[in-house]
C-alpha cells in the first residue's frame, strides 16, 4: 500500500505538469484555430443586433462578418488586418445607425499590432482607434449627450479606457517576448561558448599528453639502449673491445635522449618550463604524498594486492590522476579536510581511488577548470575509465581503473631480420645475432633489463 501511494504521489505532479504544458502548448501549435474561434464568438454575440436590424440585416451581416474576419489573419498580417478592420469601421460609422458587438475586434487587432510590431507602428494604430472612437461618438451619441461636455467626457472615457488597456497589454507582451528571446539567445550563446571551451580544453590536454608521450617514447628508447648493453655479452671473440664499443653506443644514445628532451622543452608552449627529468609514476607516489602533507593536507595511503608495473604512459596517467585529485582536495575541501589514496592491484587492472571528507560535494572540483577533462583524456587513451562525484556521506571521490599490459609468453629466438636501410651512410651490414635472453650487465639494474620490454 505504501509503495502504491509512493508511486501515486510521485507520478501525479509529473502528470499534472505534463497536462498543463500540453494545454498551454496547444494554442501555440494551432493559432489559426484559436483566432477563428474568437471571430466566431464575436459573430454569435452580434447575432441579436443583426436580427433587430429589420430591412438592413444584409448590411449588418456583411459589415459584421467583415469586421470579425481580419481576426483570423491577425498574427501573420497584423498591419493588414488592422487596416482592413479600420476601413470596415469607417463604413459602419457612415452606414449603420449604431455600433455592433463585433466592433470589439478593433481592440483585439490593436493588441495584436502592439504585440507584434514596433512601438512606432502601434502608437499610430492607437491614435487611429482614438480618432475612430471620437467619430463614432459624434455619429451615434444622442443630442442631449453631445450638448453636455461632462457627458461627452464620460463617453470618451468609456471608449478610451479599453483602447488604452488593449494597447498597454500588447506593448507589454512585445517587451516580454523580446526579453525572453534575448534570454534564449544568451543561453544558446553561453552553451556554444561552453562547448567551445570544452573542445579547446580537450585539445590543449591532448597536446599536453602528446608532449608527455614523447617522454614515454624516449623511455622506450632508453630501454633499447639497455638492451644494447646486454648485447655486449653475446659477442665473445673480443669481449673487452666489444663491451667498450657497446658502452660507447649506450653513452651516445643517452646523450641523444638528453638532447631530445631539451629540444622538446624548447618546442613547448611559451610560459611552460621544459621538464628534463624523467616523468613520474606510481613509484614516486610517496614523494607526492609528502608534498601534499607539507602543504597541510592530511593524506594516507593504502595498497591492496601485489604491486605490479604499469606501462610508462599508463603509469604516468595514474600519477596525474592522484596528483589532480589531491590538488582539488586542497582547493575545494576546506580547512581540516583529509584524503585517502587507495591502490588496488587486481588481476587485470589497477584500481585507484582518492576520497576526501571535505566539502567538495558542494563545490565540484572541476568548477571553473578542466581537471576532470584532463583525467578522462589521459586514462581513456590507455583503455581505462574515470568516475568522479560527491560521496553519500560527504566529501568527494575520484576512482580510476587502468589495465595492465598482458605479459608476453617466452618465445624462441627470432630469425635474423633483413638489415635496415640507412638514410645516411653506407649499409651497416647484417644485424648482430639475437640475444638469447636479457641478462644483467655490470652496472645496469636487473629490474631494467628484465622487468620491462620495449614497447
Amino acid at each position: 500500500m505504501g509503495s502504491a501511494c509512493g508511486v501515486t504521489t510521485g507520478w501525479a505532479p509529473a502528470a499534472y505538469a505534463d497536462g498543463v504544458h500540453a494545454l498551454y502548448a496547444w494554442p501555440r501549435r494551432h493559432p489559426r484555430i484559436l483566432d477563428a474561434a474568437l471571430a466566431l464568438a464575436l459573430l454569435l454575440l452580434s447575432g441579436a443586433a443583426v436580427g433587430r436590424s429589420g430591412r438592413l440585416w444584409p448590411v449588418y451581416l456583411t459589415l459584421t462578418v467583415a469586421m470579425a474576419a481580419p481576426i483570423v489573419f491577425r498574427r501573420r498580417h497584423p498591419e493588414g488586418a488592422f487596416i482592413a478592420a479600420t476601413a470596415v469601421g469607417v463604413l459602419q460609422v457612415v452606414v449603420l445607425p449604431g455600433p455592433v458587438f463585433t466592433d470589439a475586434a478593433m481592440l483585439v487587432l490593436l493588441y495584436t499590432l502592439a504585440a507584434y510590431r514596433p512601438r512606432r507602428t502601434s502608437v499610430t494604430g492607437l491614435a487611429v482607434c482614438y480618432a475612430g472612437a471620437g467619430a463614432a461618438i459624434g455619429r451615434w451619441a444622442p443630442q442631449h449627450v453631445l450638448d453636455s461636455p461632462y457627458a461627452v467626457l464620460q463617453v470618451l472615457s468609456f471608449f478610451a479606457v479599453p483602447i488604452t488597456l488593449a494597447w498597454v497589454l500588447g506593448d507589454s507582451m512585445r517587451y516580454r517576448r523580446g526579453y525572453y528571446q534575448a534570454l534564449e539567445e544568451r543561453a544558446d550563446r553561453l552553451e556554444r561558448e561552453r562547448d567551445a571551451h570544452a573542445r579547446i580544453a580537450a585539445a590543449a590536454e591532448r597536446a599536453r599528453i602528446a608532449r608527455e608521450m614523447h617522454d614515454v617514447i624516449a623511455h622506450n628508447v632508453s630501454v633499447m639502449v639497455v638492451q644494447a648493453d646486454g648485447a655486449a655479452f653475446a659477442l665473445d671473440a673480443e669481449p673487452d673491445r666489444t663491451r667498450d664499443a657497446l658502452t660507447a653506443i649506450s653513452r651516445t644514445g643517452r646523450q641523444a635522449l638528453a638532447e631530445m628532451r631539451r629540444l622538446v622543452g624548447v618546442l613547448r608552449t611559451d610560459g611552460e618550463s621544459a621538464e628534463l627529468a624523467p616523468q613520474p609514476g606510481i613509484s614516486q607516489i610517496g614523494d607526492l604524498l609528502d608534498q601534499a602533507r607539507a602543504a597541510g593536507l592530511a593524506v594516507t595511503l593504502a595498497v591492496e594486492g601485489a604491486p605490479r608495473e604499469l606501462p610508462g604512459g599508463a603509469d604516468l596517467a595514474a600519477y596525474r590522476v592522484i596528483q589532480e585529485s589531491l590538488t582539488n582536495t586542497r582547493r575545494h575541501g576546506g580547512p581540516g579536510a583529509s584524503a585517502r589514496v587507495t591502490l588496488h592491484y587486481g588481476r587485470d587492472d589497477l584500481r585507484l581511488s582518492v576520497t576526501d571528507d571535505g566539502r567538495g560535494a558542494a563545490t565540484p572540483p572541476d568548477h571553473g577548470g578542466h581537471g576532470l577533462i584532463g583525467m578522462r583524456e589521459r586514462v581513456e587513451i590507455y583503455g581505462g575509465t574515470v568516475r568522479a562525484g560527491p560521496r553519500a556521506g560527504g566529501g568527494f571521490q575520484v576512482t580510476a581503473s587502468l589495465p595492465f599490459v598482458p605479459a608476453a609468453a617466452p618465445r624462441p629466438a627470432p630469425a635474423p631480420a633483413p638489415a635496415p636501410v640507412s638514410v645516411s651512410g653506407p649499409d651497416p651490414g647484417p644485424p648482430p645475432a639475437p640475444v638469447p635472453g636479457p641478462r644483467a650487465a655490470p652496472g645496469v639494474p636487473a629490474a631494467v633489463t628484465s622487468g620491462r620490454r620495449a614497447g
